[in-house]
């Protein structure tokens, strides 16, 4: 304060730094799809529209907002990407729609919308992205057939660092409904994830090689895993989940690729599953490549007629693609289940198959308390492991 008054050029210095601030703060605004050309018809593909909103918001320097307002808007395949030179949000109001046959994307990648390299970005709005996937589950089973063309999934975020996705659905994809892939800081709240129980290969979030990602008061149905966790992931929260229908939420498969990175600081909590094939699972394959996932905490979980509540299956072997002879090459240590409760539609309501070469170290059982559908007592199967009970678990672990 002493130089600004005592120095009459200082001042000026100051003065023009504040203006020039103010500009910076102004250059923001908000970039409308419309404006580009975009028509809310269900019929014009927008790409370009919100290609040309997206790089003109991106040019700015400040806070830019995107918008797709209210409206059904068609959408072939896009990707966008950064860096850019300030914060970025783009805020879907609308229903975006992708084409019924997958064909007529013409992929390059096997995405439909993809964001990219971009720091500080958020989407938001209350919009929708329908991936109308119900042709493609009937005609494409790409699971069970080898050389398959690959499908597309709807969003993909790959090495995007310090991001929020929140009030937004994903509804009928024809893949994946999202891939999180190299991703830094990244949280998914009131994100909502709308399939049917018969969508093939329709996982709700895959996570890949992250550090960081908070997945918070969601909900998913779909026809695959609500949320899978794959290799090299690490510092994964999952809070205030609802997951069904679906296969539940997983961690793996893993062991399957060769110089896969250790999952590790997975923590789910607070959250119910509901008329799955499965509930919480941990999944390695047999004969394959080595790997590590270790610091798993499962807590206060609600189960509701769920078909296998608590499993881990160091066998995973779909459609015999692999040799059953062999045994899982993961390490899996320091897991915790604790407070789990509800209702289990097979009596075996926990299995714990762990790999007979590497065996499950430090795994912790606390206050289990699944019951038989129909009535009757659940039991819980210990291989090639020895947990630590306390408090009441199904008969049968020791």
């Amino acid at each position: 304060m002493m130089m600004i008054r005592t120095n009459g050029l200082t001042i000026s210095i100051v003065l023009l730094l504040f203006i020039s601030t103010l500009q910076v703060l102004q250059a923001a605004g908000t970039f409308d799809v419309t404006k580009y050309g975009a028509k809310a018809n269900g019929e014009a593909d927008i790409s370009k529209a919100l290609l040309s909103a997206w790089d003109a918001a991106c040019d700015s320097v400040g806070v830019s907002i995107v918008l797709i307002p209210k409206g059904r808007y068609a959408l072939r395949q896009v990707d966008i990407s950064g860096p850019c030179k300030g914060s970025m949000v783009l805020r879907v109001e609308g229903t975006v729609e992708a084409p019924v046959d997958p064909n007529e994307l013409k992929l390059k990648g096997d995405f439909w919308v993809a964001f990219s390299h971009i720091d500080h970005f958020k989407v938001t709005g209350g919009g929708t992205f329908d991936g109308q996937g119900e042709m493609t589950w009937k005609k494409y089973n790409c699971m069970e057939k080898k050389g398959c063309k690959a499908l597309p999934i709807s969003l993909r975020f790959n090495f995007i660092d310090n991001a929020v996705i929140e009030d937004i659905t994903s509804l009928d994809s024809k893949n994946f409904h999202v891939n999180v892939m190299g991703c830094k800081n990244i949280t998914f709240r009131r994100f909502n994830v709308v399939a049917p129980g018969h969508s093939l290969n329709t996982d709700g979030i895959h996570i890949g090689r992250c550090n960081g990602v908070k997945i918070l008061d969601s909900s998913f149905a779909t026809g695959d895993d609500c949320i899978s966790i794959g290799d090299a992931s690490q510092q994964i929260t999952i809070k205030g989940v609802r997951c069904g229908p679906g296969h539940g939420i997983s961690i793996g498969s893993l062991g399957k690729y060769p110089n896969e990175g250790p999952v590790s600081g997975v923590v789910i909590t607070n959250s119910t599953i509901f008329n799955t094939d499965n509930g919480l699972r941990i999944k390695s394959w047999p004969a394959l490549e080595h790997g590590m996932a270790s610091n798993l905490r499962f807590e206060d979980i609600i189960m509701k007629n769920v078909s296998n509540p608590i499993l881990i299956d160091q066998m995973y072997c779909p459609w015999n693609r692999c040799n059953k002879n062999g045994q899982s090459k993961v390490k899996i240590s320091d897991v915790s289940f604790k407070n789990i409760r509800g209702t289990s539609t097979t009596p075996l309501a926990v299995q714990l198959i762990c790999s007979k070469g590497i065996p499950c170290e430090n795994v912790k059982l606390s206050n289990i308390d699944l019951k038989l559908i129909g009535g009757g007592a659940t039991k819980s199967q210990c291989t090639n492991v020895k947990p630590v009970i306390t408090g009441v678990i199904p008969a049968g672990c020791k």
